[in-house]
């Protein structure tokens, strides 16, 4: 299961802006600059605050209004201005104060460095995006040849060269058509071979795949009917085979992803299951395309297809590291009929996802993919790096041995050897309010910054994020 990020206690959490409610950070005061005891000032104190429409004037913060609109910029004086009257910031470092308020961008998400261990955290939005793909992303964000064949000037399948790209990536998928999750694949799947007739699959893969969300409740919603073989632990051929009659719509092969079930077990192979004269149709969930060293035990779609699967739903925003979006892949004539139904129109990507996905399938190795396969000996030397240059601050940093995992639902059970940053307890509260955000975990009584989901070109921001927390965790203004 995955590991969830530490939870602030109201108490740790800060104050918001009136308009977002994101936690605000504390404001550095200039070097020199007076400091107040933090009490309400005098009533000839406060009429020195600058009036709003005198702050939004000052070049900094017109600027700002340019690039973040005029109501994140108001919040942020008024936030301000209030902190003068209260008397934590001093009448002459309001502007200044109010710079600091100030978010990185205009909307509500806000850029974390994930330091968990969960190299695909749900909570922090899953896989994140190569470099590359997100150049493809800010240049899909105008108008864009999506639909559109420039040479003849007529309108072109959409996202034809993101298909091709995925094609290419599993080789043995005859078709493939892309929606948005991966529950939506399925549902798709589910939808157009299956409505008003059964679905065949194994009571051990009955899951539930987060936040609530049940793959029975998901698939009768549909309109099929579940025809539920074997038992939670074991499951043979011949329970699908007694079972596949004129009304079966096609046999389901579900990865359990978030868990195993160890012991007296068995299940069906997909070969086993390729002559009962229905589809067969695998969730293998992790998105996984190829086979992975690191994964041994983790499905893969090429593998599945080659094996007699008829089509294979997966997501894109885990182990394939890219962006959330469901994939279908298989025979040409399953997928056709899939793209053509109704409900496809519905589940549609947009050309920000087409442009992310290809640029994944075709770029350099995604962070996800590095994150794997990165070297636990270069992640220890990371570590103490970081270790030393903190202690030599004064910190109480330590490198330690962790232990990381995939998430997302990939790879159950499998734990990847790392190294991390260990730090005081209250660190955990004062980084994940800081800025930038750092998410760890605590463990055994320490805070934990994991550096396996970490770019090494991130380790720099890491450490100045952690001296930054010192003041709040110190108590210091």
């Amino acid at each position: 299961m995955e590991r969830r990020p530490v939870t602030a206690r109201p108490d740790e959490a800060g104050t918001g802006t009136p308009s977002t409610g994101r936690p605000a950070p504390p404001v550095a005061a200039t070097p020199g600059a007076p400091r107040t005891a933090g009490r309400p000032v005098a009533a000839e104190e406060r009429r020195r605050i600058p009036r709003t429409d005198a702050l939004l004037r000052e070049p900094r913060l017109a600027a700002a209004v340019e690039r973040l609109g005029a109501g994140l910029v108001k919040a942020a004086v008024r936030q301000a201005q209030q902190r003068a009257r209260g008397g934590s910031v001093p009448v002459e470092l309001v502007p200044e104060a109010a710079l600091g308020l100030l978010p990185g961008n205009a909307g509500g998400l806000r850029p974390v460095i994930n330091a968990t261990g969960v190299l695909l955290h749900t909570n922090l939005g899953r896989a994140p995006l190569s470099a590359a793909a997100r150049q493809a992303v800010a240049e899909a964000a105008g108008p864009t040849d999506v639909e559109l064949d420039l040479a003849t000037g007529v309108r072109a399948r959409r996202g034809r060269s993101a298909l091709a790209a995925l094609r290419a990536g599993v080789p043995a998928a005859g078709a493939a058509h892309v929606v948005n999750n991966g529950a939506a694949a399925l549902v798709l799947a589910a939808t157009a071979l299956a409505g008003g007739k059964e679905i065949i699959v194994s009571r051990g893969e009955m899951v539930e795949i987060g936040d609530g969300f049940r793959l029975p409740d998901l698939l009768v919603s549909t309109g099929a009917r579940l025809r539920e073989v074997g038992t939670t632990n074991r499951t043979v051929p011949a329970d699908y085979a007694a079972a596949v009659g004129p009304d079966t719509g096609f046999v389901l092969k579900v990865h359990p992803s978030n868990f195993r079930i160890t012991g007296f077990t068995r299940s069906a192979e997909v070969a086993d299951l390729t002559g009962l004269g229905v589809p067969v149709v695998v969730d293998i969930g992790s998105g996984l395309l190829a086979p992975h060293p690191a994964l041994p035990g983790e499905p893969d779609a090429d593998t599945q297809l080659r094996a007699g699967a008829a089509l294979v739903t997966a997501s894109g925003d885990k182990l394939l590291g890219g962006p959330q979006c469901g994939l279908l892949l298989g025979r040409e004539d399953l997928v056709g009929a899939l793209a053509r139904h109704p409900l496809a129109r519905a589940l549609r990507v947009d050309k920000l996802t087409l442009a992310a996905l290809e640029a994944t399938l075709t770029g350099p190795p995604t962070p996800t993919a590095l994150a794997l396969t990165a070297d636990p000996a270069v992640l220890a030397a990371r570590a103490a790096r970081l270790a030393d240059g903190l202690a030599a601050d004064g910190l109480d940093a330590e490198a330690v041995n962790s232990a990381a995992t995939v998430g997302g639902g990939g790879a159950p059970g499998v734990t990847l050897p790392s190294a991390a940053l260990s730090l005081p307890e209250p660190y955990a509260a004062a980084l994940r309010t800081g800025r930038p955000p750092v998410v760890g975990r605590l463990e055994a009584g320490r805070c934990l910054l994991d550096l396996r989901p970490v770019p090494p070109e991130d380790d720099e921001r890491l450490a100045e994020a952690v001296r930054a927390a010192r003041a709040a965790v110190d108590g210091r203004p």
